[in-house]
């Protein structure tokens, strides 16, 4: 039996009575959404300055970081970064490109290296960024060497993954301080014990925000996937807490109702529950019965987007039996995101068409308007990550 949070137990709650009263969790009134979110180029040449740039975002998990020289890079945000761990068991950050001409000094998604080395002039840099050498350096003799390391990147590691702001400066910033509103979430699921079953990445012809709002509602569910995910939940009974910027959307599995005839001190939240945790800005953490999925949806365009996953698994499987039902359950991961970039492409190749100027976000869909909320805050300046020292 899993330990069930206060926050969980009010989850339960809600649900048991908007289930006893014949209704769900809504917002006072229904809210809209300019076309122009999804298709203006000038919008996302902001979205991308701002919730792209000043904010952490999720690029890997521990495991990948094991060891000292262990390295990953990101390209996805538009920033080339690199991320590993120096000799001291630090987390290090840092553009990936080479301060003499620009070259990606770190070419493979992950490894491990003593030393990163530019493969166009073979300039050389330590796991903590310093220029250490290049081939005759009696070419360059009047450069500051100090200044010329790779360029640092704020990061840190926290419940097991790896964040990283991808911008330069001297802003102040404090991860704690912004993943705080998750913190009891996601401290209880202790990813850093998990292990990376399977990695992927989809290329998709419709705006990242279609497939970030995906995630915040489940009133599609018994349209969208009526021979997948409609029977796996209860229809159109989501919980959802405002954990601003955040978002903790909870979907009940059908066997929740009998927490009712339960006494509230044996309510076990996890195993009745799918949880899709929005940490803004474009990751989430779905949280299954017994294993996780990390999802980051990034921007390629005003009408593209990049899709990429993680599934989490408690341990490895050590044998065949255990290897066929964490592969079954990816199967079925992909078969519903499959059915869900179907539409939100066919929604992006009709946006044009000029029959709406503006989408309608019902009450019940509550994670939209909590979502669409913090991003607008961010891009009109009210909601920065920064935090006083």
């Amino acid at each position: 039996m899993t330990v069930t949070s206060n926050e969980e137990r009010a989850i339960i709650r809600t649900l048991l009575d908007n289930c006893s009263a014949g209704m769900t969790d809504m917002v006072p009134d229904v809210g809209y959404a300019p076309v122009t979110n999804y298709t203006d180029p000038e919008r996302l040449t902001q979205e991308i300055s701002v919730l792209f740039r000043r904010f952490p975002i999720v690029v890997g998990h521990v495991e990948q970081l094991a060891e000292p020289g262990c390295f990953i890079t990101h390209n996805t945000t538009g920033v080339p970064i690199l991320v590993t761990r120096n000799r001291k068991g630090e987390l290090k950050a840092f553009m990936n490109v080479c301060r003499h001409r620009g070259m990606r000094v770190a070419n493979e998604p992950c490894g491990k290296a003593a030393m990163f080395t530019c493969p166009y002039h073979s300039w050389n840099y330590d796991l903590d960024g310093r220029l250490r050498g290049m081939p005759q350096p009696d070419g360059f003799e009047s450069i500051d060497r100090e200044s010329l390391g790779l360029v640092s990147l704020p990061a840190g590691e926290r419940f097991g993954l790896i964040w990283v702001r991808p911008s330069a400066g001297d802003e102040v910033f404090d991860l704690d301080a912004w993943l705080a509103p998750m913190a009891e979430q996601l401290g209880s699921l202790r990813l850093e014990d998990y292990t990376i079953f399977r990695s992927w990445s989809v290329e998709s012809d419709m705006s990242w925000r279609l497939a970030l709002e995906g995630f915040l509602e489940s009133y599609h569910f018994c349209s969208a996937h009526k021979h997948t995910a409609c029977a796996a939940y209860l229809d159109n009974q989501s919980v959802f807490l405002d954990l601003y910027p955040h978002v903790r959307h909870a979907v009940p599995l059908p066997k929740a109702l009998e927490l009712g005839e339960q006494a509230p001190e044996s309510w076990d939240y996890r195993p009745n529950f799918m949880t899709q945790n929005y940490l803004f800005p474009c990751n989430f953490a779905q949280v299954m019965t017994d294993h996780v999925y990390i999802h980051s949806i990034f921007p390629n365009g005003p009408g593209s987007s990049v899709f990429q996953c993680m599934m989490l698994v408690p341990e490895g499987p050590m044998t065949e039996k255990a290897e066929r039902y964490w592969n079954s359950n990816y199967s079925v991961v992909e078969t519903v995101f499959g059915e869900d970039f179907e539409i939100g492409q066919k929604i992006q190749a009709g946006l044009d068409a000029g029959a709406n100027e503006h989408f309608v976000f019902g009450r019940y869909e509550r994670g939209l308007h909590l979502a669409q909320k913090a991003i607008d805050d961010a891009l009109e300046g009210r909601l920065t990550a920064a935090a006083v020292s």
